[in-house]
């Protein structure tokens, strides 16, 4: 089968393209991630989609296609997912530090995303320098939980098809869908995952402000720090909590405006290997936690404790009450 017909209706341009339906999209990616099309026919779909955007309903469908192609994730407890795909160029990546900071108070974190990323410093990189556990698969992550330690999966084993996916941005120049889809993966069982979902772009964040409602999840919706699902910690941005798709205005941040009075002691060079010495001696308590993301940490413990799952059957999710919304 072609996509041909898919490409004919996305591939007009940015006025010309019209979106396609969320069944559509679905076996778009489908055929995409099975890799029953060309790569003449990814690289087109790539750049259709790079021009045009996606709209909600296609999102929708690519990240189904994408969910079912995972290795599924058992989870007993509430679980937090951080979809690291940026890594640091020029602030080190502190993600691993958000994960160990809310795995010492009990938290399953799994954190999924590429393993290297030629200029920048992945999450990967730094788990490896820190000892922290790579699974091989899905028992990896259930022994790293036991330890009550965060665990680092890679693309290539929690979702193979999507791996092949976004490796073609190296041969086109571009990124495609399969990014995008990669920030919203969730593989845990359903409704026991709070995802960290982060964009770059403000306008970015309304698209995905309304795919979360959209699609009932259970997220945390913020700009994240080059591209990475932890907070700046040179400033408190704003963290929009939703839980079934309801925005919870008790359970999120509002940004911090103005100037820090005194900015956190950061480590001078971004490497591996300098952000995995910091990174020890925050959590030993020898170094001071940035204020942001501490209140990150916070933030996503308010919400995970509304998020109750029991013998790895989710509970219904609770009516929210209605709560004044606060600044932290």
């Amino acid at each position: 089968m072609s996509i041909a017909p898919y490409i004919k209706v996305i591939g007009r341009g940015k006025d010309g393209a019209r979106p396609i339906s969320r069944d559509q999209a679905y076996d778009l990616m489908c055929q995409v991630l099975d890799r029953r099309v060309t790569d003449l026919e990814i690289g087109a779909f790539a750049v259709a989609m790079r021009i045009k955007g996606e709209s909600l309903d296609e999102l929708d469908g690519f990240l189904a296609a994408t969910t079912e192609r995972c290795i599924p994730v058992a989870c007993s407890r509430p679980t937090l997912v951080l979809p690291s795909y940026n890594g640091a160029r020029r602030l080190p990546n502190l993600t691993p530090l958000l994960a160990l900071l809310l795995a010492q108070e009990g938290v399953p974190v799994l954190v999924h995303g590429v393993p290297d990323d030629p200029g920048r410093v992945t999450t990967a990189e730094i788990f490896q320098v820190l000892g922290l556990p790579i699974a091989q698969d899905e028992a990896g992550i259930q022994r790293a939980w036991q330890r009550r330690e965060p665990v680092f999966i890679r693309t290539e084993v929690l979702c193979p098809p999507l791996a092949h996916l976004l490796d073609a941005r190296w041969q086109i120049g571009l990124r495609n869908p399969g990014h995008t889809v990669a920030k919203l993966l969730d593989p845990c069982t359903p409704g026991a995952g709070l995802r960290v979902v982060n964009y770059t772009h403000p306008e970015y964040g309304v698209t995905l402000n309304q795919f979360l409602q959209q699609t009932h999840a259970n997220a945390l919706l913020m700009r994240g720090t080059e591209g990475e699902p932890v907070a700046d910690p040179r400033r408190t941005p704003r963290i929009e909590v939703f839980l079934g798709g309801v925005s919870q205005p008790g359970l999120s941040v509002a940004a911090r405006e103005g100037v820090l009075a005194e900015l956190p002691i950061l480590p001078r060079e971004c490497d591996a290997a300098t952000t995995a010495v910091y990174i020890q001696g925050v959590v030993s308590g020898e170094k001071p936690a940035p204020p942001a993301l501490l209140q990150q940490v916070e933030c996503i413990l308010q919400a995970l404790r509304r998020l109750p799952v029991t013998g790895g059957v989710p509970a219904a999710p609770p009516v929210p009450p209605v709560l004044d919304e606060r600044t932290a």
